[in-house]
C-alpha cells in the first residue's frame, strides 16, 4: 500500500527533496548537453569513416550514462520516500494524501516555499488547487 501524507508530514521531507530535485536538474542538463554532443559526433563519424573519433564517442557514451545512473539513483531516493517523481526539469513531485474521505496528491515544485497545492489523481499538474489554511 502506497504511503498517504499529511502536508505537514509531506512539508517535513522538502529540506531533503530540495538539493536531491536540485542535483537532479544539474544531471539532466548535463544529460541534454552529452546528447547534444553525441549527436555532433556521430555526424562527423559518418562524414568522416569514423576516422578517430571512436575512442571519442566511446567516452562521451560512458559519461553520458554515468550520468543517466545518477539520475535513477536519486530518483529510486525519492520514490524509496513514497514521493512521486513527476517532471524532472520543473522539479515536480507529487505526494499521496487524503482529503474528504478521497485519495489526491499534494503537489509542491521546486521554487515554491511549501506545499499549498493538490490535484485529483486524474487531472495532473493543470488541475492544481489552492490548499485551504
Amino acid at each position: 500500500m502506497e504511503r498517504l501524507f499529511t502536508r505537514a508530514e509531506a512539508e517535513s521531507l522538502l529540506p531533503t527533496l530540495r538539493p536531491i530535485l536540485e542535483e537532479l536538474q544539474a544531471l539532466r542538463q548535463q544529460a541534454l548537453q552529452h546528447d547534444a554532443e553525441l549527436q555532433q559526433l556521430h555526424w562527423k563519424a559518418r562524414g568522416n569513416g569514423h576516422d578517430g573519433l571512436d575512442d571519442a564517442l566511446t567516452a562521451l557514451q560512458r559519461r553520458r550514462e554515468e550520468v543517466v545512473a545518477g539520475i535513477g539513483e536519486r530518483v529510486d531516493r525519492i520514490r524509496a520516500l513514497g514521493v512521486q517523481v513527476k517532471d524532472l526539469d520543473a522539479g515536480l513531485v507529487d505526494f499521496p494524501s487524503r482529503r474528504r474521505e478521497r485519495v489526491v496528491l499534494l503537489c509542491w515544485k521546486l521554487g515554491e516555499p511549501g506545499i499549498g497545492w493538490w490535484h485529483d489523481l486524474e487531472t495532473g499538474f493543470a488541475g492544481r488547487q489552492a490548499l485551504e489554511d
